[in-house]
Parts: structure tokens; C-alpha cells; sequence
């Protein structure tokens, strides 16, 4: 690992390969080596100072600042800025609460008890993690829905507006949402690549690891028998998903297992699509019960045409859940998914349509622009 230990110089050194990490401000240098090993655990090459830079930008520009109990009282003039964090081992110490309010920071940090939490906050902080990404999640209420149709359009549409998508197959039995999208021979990270992952993922690593489909990144499933996707590795995952911003679109089985239970606590706004029939009505009432238990914002979307007697307002009173939307009927789309046009692809097409309101409606509501 490099780093600058040197004090007074003004600039540190930056490994080759790593991403500038935050000022570390210390003589204390067990508590240094400590820092340095956190940083690298995080992917991030800090700079070392022993007190506040001469620079100012040392100082202010660092995605997180790094202070020792040592050096609290040396960084009290330094400017107020967010992103401090006081660090030390003595447990017991009560004057720690008066040095942090004095530095201006933001938190006190005790090693080796908030060890993990801090590698994800350094991770964080170089990659410029702000407002994570507004998360969907579509669940068919009964098999056949048209739920990895409607997740697939969805995410089309929102990577049309210039807007990061990411679209995630969270059902290993559906068929592979690449395939929907005509993607499947895009080379690509898929879901086997990242089964075994466990605590931190990189954002952009993951991002970057993908398959690109029409503008917008998908984490599918191979063509292979491996089915089973650990619920640490969904959690890893969908966080560095969600970590910079956009919008993530989750195409979610009916099944209630500990991977999809770690999903749905990621999922920010639940989307159940329900066709205009008594029969599946019944069923997405027995799949709403159980993905109520996780997630707090499930809606329906209805799907015609409809039965004798149905319409959207009374399936949605039925299952006691808001209406999101009732997707219109579209005759020309299985003859486009059988020629390999994607779904919601054509942006005038009628799921296109629907898809372009739907968004526009719940990023204004969420204030997301």
C-alpha cells in the first residue's frame, strides 16, 4: 500500500489502480495501521498528514476526513465541513464527546467495534455514493402475469430518458430476462459470477461487470443448472446496485425464500401485476399476503382483458391495495416477442406509453429528477 506520511508536504501518493481515498490525520501509528488496512480493504489509497494540510483543499476536497484522538485537538481551527470522523480504541474515555463537538464531527468511531462500518463508509465515500437508487420491484401474481414483461419495459424506458437503469433477474426459474431482451449472447457477469459474494460489493466494479442490452445494464442468469443465489450474496449485490443512483428495476418471484426477502427490503415500491381474472386475483391475494410481511409499498397493476364483472378499481379494492396503473391491452406484442423485440422497446407502443407515465409520475412523487 502507499500512502504519504509526511506530515507538512501537502500532497500524498496514490497507488496505481486505486481510487483517491479520505485525509487520515494521526501520530498515532497503531492507529494508523489500523486506518491504512480499513482503506485497503475498501479500495481506496488515503493521504497521511499528522495534522491538518497546509492546503486547504487537503482539507475540504477529501471525500472523508479521518482524525485520531491524538490529533483532535491540532484539527480544531481546521474549517467545518461534513464527512469528519473521530477514531480511536480507548472505550472508556469521556472526554472523546467533547473533542468531537469541538472538531465538528460528525461521529465517533471506536476500533476494533465499528471496523466494518467504517470500510463501507471509506468505500462510500471515494465512490461519491449520494441518493440510491429509487428500487422496483414487479411480482406477478399468479404465473403467467406478464411481471418480467412489464420489469423489462420499465426499465427500458427509464434508461430512455437518459437516466442510469439497472434491471435485475431476481427469478433463477423465469427464463432469463437477457433472453427477453434479446441479450443472451452479450458477453457479461451473470448471476453465478456472484454467488459467493459476501459483504461489500463495488458499485461501479459490479456495473461495469455487466451485460449491456439496449442502453442499460442486466444482471440475468446463464444458460447453466446453477439456481441458487445465496441471500448475503442478493444483499451485497442489490446494495451496490442501489449505491449510485438512477433507477433499479427487480423482476421478483412469487416464492418467499431468504434470498427474496433480501431483496425485498431493498425494494423501495412494489409493483404486483394482476390479470382481469377471478381465478388469479385469488392467487396474487395469497402472494400480496406474503410479500407484505417484508415490503411496506405494494400497488397493483392490472392486465386485460377482464373478466364478466372486473375492472381495475375492483380488483385492487379486492386485494386492499392502491391501483398503480392498468396496463394496456397490446395485440402486436407476442408477435413482436416471438421476432425478438424487446418489450416497452418501441417507446409509442402502448406498454411503452404506460411506462414513460409510470415513471414520470412516481420520480416526481418521490422527488427524484
Amino acid at each position: 500500500m502507499r500512502a504519504s506520511r509526511t506530515p507538512d508536504d501537502g500532497g500524498g501518493t496514490s497507488g496505481e489502480g486505486r481510487r483517491a481515498g479520505p485525509l487520515i490525520v494521526t501520530e498515532d501509528l497503531a492507529l494508523l495501521d489500523d486506518l491504512l488496512r480499513l482503506c485497503a480493504a475498501a479500495g481506496a489509497d488515503p493521504e497521511v498528514h499528522h495534522t491538518v494540510p497546509e492546503r486547504r483543499a487537503g482539507w475540504s476536497d477529501a471525500p472523508l476526513v479521518l482524525v485520531g484522538d491524538d490529533a483532535a485537538d491540532r484539527c480544531r481551527t481546521a474549517a467545518r465541513r461534513p464527512g469528519v470522523i473521530l477514531v480511536g480504541r480507548d472505550q472508556d474515555d469521556p472526554r472523546v464527546w467533547r473533542r468531537a463537538v469541538e472538531l465538528g464531527a460528525e461521529c465517533v468511531l471506536r476500533l476494533p467495534d465499528g471496523e466494518s462500518w467504517l470500510v463501507d463508509r471509506i468505500a462510500d465515500g471515494v465512490e461519491g455514493a449520494g441518493r440510491q437508487a429509487l428500487t422496483i420491484g414487479v411480482i406477478g401474481g399468479r404465473g403467467g402475469a406478464g411481471a418480467s414483461t412489464l420489469a423489462c419495459a420499465l426499465a427500458l424506458a427509464a434508461a430512455r430518458t437518459g437516466r442510469r437503469a439497472l434491471l435485475v433477474d431476481g427469478d433463477p426459474l423465469g427464463g432469463g430476462l437477457d433472453v427477453l431482451l434479446g441479450g443472451e449472447r452479450t458477453e457479461g457477469r451473470r448471476w453465478p459470477d456472484f454467488a459467493a459474494s459476501k459483504g461489500r460489493v463495488a458499485g461501479g466494479a459490479l456495473e461495469e461487470s455487466l451485460p449491456s442490452v439496449r442502453g442499460l445494464r442486466v444482471l440475468s442468469w446463464d444458460r447453466g443448472d446453477s439456481v441458487l443465489v445465496p441471500p448475503e450474496a442478493m444483499r451485497s449485490v442489490l446494495a451496490a446496485a442501489r449505491r449510485r443512483g438512477g433507477v433499479v428495476v427487480v423482476d421478483l418471484p412469487r416464492r418467499l425464500d431468504e434470498a427474496v426477502t433480501e431483496a425485498l427490503a431493498q425494494v423501495d415500491l412494489g409493483l404486483l401485476v394482476v390479470p382481469g381474472e377471478l381465478r388469479a386475483v385469488a392467487a396474487a391475494h395469497r402472494v400480496a399476503a406474503l410479500t407484505g410481511m417484508v415490503l411496506r409499498d405494494l400497488r397493483v397493476v392490472t392486465r386485460g382483458p377482464y373478466a364478466a364483472g372486473l375492472d381495475a378499481a375492483w380488483i385492487a379494492d379486492a386485494l386492499r391495495l392502491p391501483l398503480a396503473g392498468e396496463l394496456p391491452h397490446d395485440p402486436d406484442l407476442a408477435a413482436a416477442l416471438d421476432t425478438g423485440s424487446p418489450p416497452g422497446g418501441e417507446a409509442r407502443g402502448p406498454l411503452g406509453r404506460f411506462c414513460t407515465d409510470f415513471w414520470e409520475r412516481v420520480l416526481t412523487a418521490e422527488g427524484v429528477s
